[in-house]
């Protein structure tokens, strides 16, 4: 079987008498302690004792399940302690591994933001996050080195402008990731805003919904470069022009990444505009019923779509769920435009907006009340998050979008990036996860500055992404990306190790301007570490470069050629 497919043939099943924890066929009775306490007392009850109890009797009052688990109902993880290297991240318990102080993740559906929810954002990372920020590939800004004591008035000012952390974390509905020129792209097919919110004002922070097998994620777009990698999400709705019924949605579902990555599957069905809250809840309450609660590391719902298909997934959806069948629809055309939104565009009225990127997501508390002020100086009040950690400036009248490109070059933010600088992601690693074994932000960083020497201008004929995970769970997409990189551990050949990555090659999603989305290529023993990484990725470029046939791709290449090749 090809590396770039994905095997949904249906298996036979085994006979078996043991339960796989489905609440509609083995009952709610729990089969691990995850599940117990998820059902004796939810995540969504912990804010009271937050506000009540551990903000007054700070870190060392908090419960223990609270803690590990309720806490990240509304936002919050501890965050891994300074000075703990990478190689103990397996062999020391959690409450070895973590601080006093917690990661806090700003919900932001479909990535709305005004300028004054910015400022809000940015006077919480200063105040209370010792300036720091991270943009995340779902378009949340996660903060740093919140006390607990701080977080109900964190709240306060994040709800006072309409923002929160409700569900931003847990076996939850995550945020939904729509398309951040929502409304706005004058070559859009339809806005998705309105069926987000009816989700989000509906659904979330609902007890209905709150203890779910697993995460729960969702992608909307109306956009034609289908820039919300719906691929990768549990459920995503794709804008499609059905040629009977008009503009509405391809429904797919079952994917995610981490340790086994299966991409999403279209079921074959159109969604109208108007039906995408109830289809999304039938999905969601499926997957709540249906899914399998007994093991965590089988949770996903990508585990149940391969158990069942497509077919009889969508026959459940529409016979138990939704009361109807839903109309047969096309497949949305492959998409002929990135979907990171970089760079100067048009607005259907006139106007343009500007996608501009930091390096690998870092941003500052700072910097993003700089922005603010510097977006309001030219004359906009607002801008969106993106799933590429970038930003899209909304608004921007003709004669004022060279000077704004000026000023955010100042702050870091660039309009017309290198190459490298515009297609590299990177998860959170070792300076604050507790999973991480090596460190991604600053290693992205410099491997980006010094490809920006080393490749000078350099033609290439399509962005080549670079995907830094610090651990095996994929938060980077690391088997989505031309080159992925899974953290780990080298022999330095002294004795000891030191920090490296297993490379993927060849991954890749429509949205990449791929004719079809695919998983990396992985090679047994390819590794390269950290010191070397800007040195092994020019010379994977050099060589793509003078092997590839004339319009072959990155990926393309990477699939077929010599193992040596890819050294």
């Amino acid at each position: 079987m090809p590396l770039t497919e994905i095997d949904s043939t249906p298996r036979a099943k085994q006979p078996s008498t043991r339960s796989n924890g489905q609440w509609k066929v083995d009952g709610t009775t729990p089969l691990n302690a995850n599940e117990a306490w998820k059902q004796e007392d939810g995540g969504l009850s912990v804010r009271e004792r937050i506000e009540k109890i551990y903000s007054k009797g700070g870190f060392d009052s908090i419960d223990g399940t609270d803690l590990h688990g309720r806490f990240r109902w509304w936002g919050l993880y501890t965050q891994r302690k300074p000075g703990i290297d990478g190689g103990k991240t397996a062999t020391l318990e959690p409450h070895e591994l973590e601080d006093k102080f917690f990661m806090l993740r700003v919900r932001i559906d479909g990535g709305q933001l005004t300028t004054e929810q910015l400022r809000v954002i940015g006077s919480i990372s200063t105040e209370f996050g010792r300036d720091t920020a991270d943009l995340t590939d779902r378009q949340n800004i996660q903060l740093h080195w919140i006390r607990v004591e701080d977080v109900p008035e964190i709240w306060r000012r994040l709800e006072a402008v309409g923002l929160g952390t409700t569900e931003a974390c847990g076996d939850v509905p995550r945020v939904v990731l729509g398309s951040p020129v929502a409304g706005i792209a004058a070559d859009e097919l339809i806005d998705p805003t309105p069926s987000i919110n009816a989700i989000t004002e509906k659904y979330i922070g609902d007890p209905e919904l709150a203890n779910l097998p697993r995460k729960f994620k969702t992608a909307i777009t109306g956009h034609p470069s289908q820039d919300v990698v719906h691929e990768i999400n549990d459920i995503g709705f794709v804008a499609v022009d059905h040629p009977d019924l008009g503009i509405g949605y391809d429904l797919w579902v079952g994917g995610g990444l981490s340790t086994n990555p299966r991409l999403a599957e279209r079921l074959g069905a159109f969604v109208a505009p108007s039906e995408v809250a109830d289809v999304w809840y039938g999905v969601t309450a499926i997957f709540r019923d249906y899914g399998f609660r007994r093991l965590r590391n089988k949770a996903r719902l990508k585990f149940l779509l391969a158990d069942w298909g497509p077919q009889k997934f969508r026959d459940v959806l529409e016979t138990e769920y939704l009361g109807h069948a839903l109309p047969d629809g096309p497949a949305a055309p492959t998409p002929t435009i990135a979907g990171d939104h970089v760079g100067v565009h048009p607005q259907k009225d006139g106007r343009f907006f500007i996608g501009v990127t930091p390096i690998v997501g870092r941003v500052s508390g700072s910097m993003l009340t700089s922005l603010a002020d510097l977006l309001e100086r030219h004359g906009s009040a607002r801008l969106r998050t993106t799933p590429h950690q970038k930003l899209v400036l909304l608004d921007i009248d003709e004669s004022r979008v060279e000077p704004l490109i000026s000023a955010l070059d100042e702050l870091g933010l660039s309009a017309r990036p290198s190459l490298f600088r515009r297609s590299t992601i990177a998860c959170t690693g070792l300076e604050f996860c507790k999973l991480a074994i090596v460190d991604t932000k600053q290693t992205a960083t410099d491997a980006v500055l010094e490809l920006e020497t080393r490749l000078a201008g350099l033609e290439l004929p399509h962005p080549i992404s670079l995907h830094v995970n610090g651990c095996p769970n994929s938060c980077a997409r690391i088997q989505t990306a031309d080159i992925g990189l899974k953290g780990q551990l080298l022999p330095d050949g002294n004795g000891g190790q030191e920090p490296g990555f297993q490379v993927h090659l060849g991954g890749g999603l429509t949205s990449d301007n791929r004719e079809e989305a695919g998983l990396g290529r992985t090679v047994r023993g390819l590794k390269v570490t950290a010191a070397d990484l800007a040195a092994y990725v020019e010379r994977l470029v050099r060589r793509f470069l003078a092997d590839r046939t004339a319009d072959e791709t990155f990926a393309a290449w990477a699939h077929r050629a010599e193992e040596e090749a890819l050294q």
